[in-house]
């Protein structure tokens, strides 16, 4: 071996080596048989212990980032960013474990297969605690995850030591003095070169393998739930039709964004999962699903907003939304007098805190557990998520799994970090659509531009809608009957035509008789606010 400095540097490239195959190892465990992926876990549980000021930083530079480059939609680059950086960390993790292991035992002279089986055995024993304190299987899954994880990583320890042990024998073993240099350095060199060769194939065969076989063992999952059933719009004959290249009025299911606090969404099995019913209640109680599907169902076509939802973003969507009403659920809870708020808590650790005055002030509250006629994708929520009207997404819980009477309010998961209490939908109104090439007419001054977009103010409505051209006089949009009360409404301006560059404004008033607000702030802590422009050459 080379000096210390020369030993850490050999470490570290060593480190990362085996740490790519312990990837794809954990990679290949995951996509075929459902075992954890722990880089996604240790990263999982990492968002839950930092303070919440820095994942709140953390967020909003991410979303300002994927919108700046542009990344495609939020949502999607959000987790993916997410989930590179899990990589990268565990792998960098893996690469400065290599070093301090080598630099350790080139000054410790220590037995390196105890060392490497002790270094596995931490790292190991630390990631199942980890992991534990995220999510807690049943028994069975439990012991076959911990027995496979912690296999993992004390083969990787001892590779570490059979490493180390290795090229140290190929360095004494070297010639004469003169060439001894040279040689043990050229040795180490092919040592090094196979050793990646093979961890090569390890990662490739987790990459390729993996996602096919995974996508043979959920595809089926994947037909049965992206075929919605067909129904006509309650709107479809609205006099007011949207501009070509707004936003669709009701979002497809698979483009509806996801924001949540897990890198990959948990996937819950229906025939295993109950509601559990407990706290200030006369009896615990448990519900299959079936048995909320028993109750008498409600549909209703909802918009839904991020909180993080930057002014003009993409991290809102419209569906339709089939579950029970919790107003009608309540008498059969058997809470006590005492009671006053629900617990919801999700199975990814979750958790929202919800008045009963709400829920007996709004029959609109309610647990869904379908969208567009087919049962919640995994990603979104399934078997169950909860409705409440005028909220942004931050007080929603998904994947419920149960549900506890207290007697006062508690803060919610990002409450707790910094976010506000009541997250109320702000008033917002967004231009999707220019649509110079669809001009009514010749370019004359008789010419119009259709101008159109969506304008929405949570369970408020909207009721009016206003654009502005330069710094000319704000002109009325016409409105589309809206799908229903809770959704976004599509207006349209018909713009007279106006050769060279101009900036249009929107702004709009709630069903209240509140308009807009014109000064802008970022997301955090209270939803984005200020008014919408897009500036344009005729």
């Amino acid at each position: 071996m080379q000096p210390r400095k020369s030993a850490g540097s050999v470490g570290a490239l060593i480190g990362a080596i085996l740490t790519l195959a312990l990837l794809a190892l954990f990679y290949l465990g995951w996509t075929i048989i459902g075992l954890p992926f722990v880089p996604f876990n240790v990263f999982d549980w990492t968002s839950r212990v930092l303070p919440g000021s820095l994942i709140t930083l953390g967020i909003d530079s991410m979303v300002r980032l994927i919108r700046a480059l542009p990344l495609g939609d939020t949502a999607t680059a959000a987790k993916t960013a997410e989930q590179t950086m899990a990589i990268v960390g565990f792998l960098a993790a893996g690469t400065a474990a290599g070093a301090m292991f080598f630099i350790v035992l080139r000054v410790w002279k220590g037995q390196p297969y105890l060392a490497g089986l002790g270094l596995g055995a931490v790292a190991g024993v630390t990631t199942l605690l980890i992991i534990r304190s995220l999510h807690q299987p049943p028994a069975v899954k439990a012991a076959f995850d911990n027995t496979w994880i912690l296999t993992a990583f004390l083969l990787w320890g001892a590779a570490f030591s059979w490493t180390y042990e290795r090229l140290s024998a190929i360095g004494l073993a070297s010639g004469d003095v003169v060439n001894r240099v040279q040689v043990e350095r050229a040795d180490r060199r092919r040592f090094i070169i196979r050793l990646g060769g093979a961890t090569a194939v390890l990662t490739v065969a987790g990459a390729v393998v993996g996602p096919l076989v995974g996508s043979r063992r959920t595809g089926s999952e994947t037909e049965r739930v992206l075929e919605p059933a067909a129904m006509p719009l309650p709107n479809a004959d609205a006099l007011v039709k949207p501009v070509p290249g707004t936003r669709a009025e009701l979002t497809p299911l698979e483009s509806h964004y996801r924001i949540d606090i897990d890198t990959v969404p948990p996937k819950i099995d229906e025939k295993s999962w109950r509601l559990r019913i407990g706290g200030l209640v006369d009896r615990p109680l448990e519900l299959t699903l079936e048995d909320v599907r028993r109750y008498e169902p409600m549909d209703q076509f909802i918009t839904l907003s991020c909180i993080s939802n930057p002014v003009a973003g993409d991290l809102i969507g419209t569906a339709r939304w089939t579950g029970v009403s919790m107003k009608r659920l309540l008498p059969d809870l058997q809470l006590k007098s005492n009671a006053t708020h629900l617990k919801i808590r999700a199975v990814d650790g979750f958790y929202e805190t919800i008045a009963l005055q709400t829920i007996d002030s709004d029959e609109r509250v309610m647990l869904a557990y379908a969208w567009d006629g087919v049962p919640l994708l995994s990603e979104h929520g399934f078997p169950l998520r909860i409705y409440i009207p005028d909220r942004h997404g931050m007080k929603q819980p998904k994947w419920i799994v149960s549900i506890e009477a207290t007697g006062a309010w508690e803060e919610g998961y990002w409450v707790a970090r910094g976010w506000d209490k009541d997250a109320h939908m702000k008033a917002t109104s967004v231009i999707d659509a220019v649509a110079v090439d669809m001009m009514i007419g010749e370019a004359t001054s008789n010419t119009l531009v259709p101008v159109g977009g969506i304008a929405h103010a949570g369970s408020r409505g909207i009721s009016r809608v206003e654009v502005q051209v330069d710094a000319g006089e704000w002109r009325e949009a016409q409105l589309r009957t809206p799908l229903s009360g809770l959704t976004w409404v599509v207006w349209r301006y018909d713009w007279p035509f106006q050769a060279g560059k101009h900036t249009l404004t929107v702004r709009c008033v709630d069903g209240n008789g509140r308009p807009q607000i014109v000064e802008e702030a970022p997301p955090h802590p209270s939803g984005a606010s200020g008014l919408h422009r897009k500036s344009i050459l005729l």
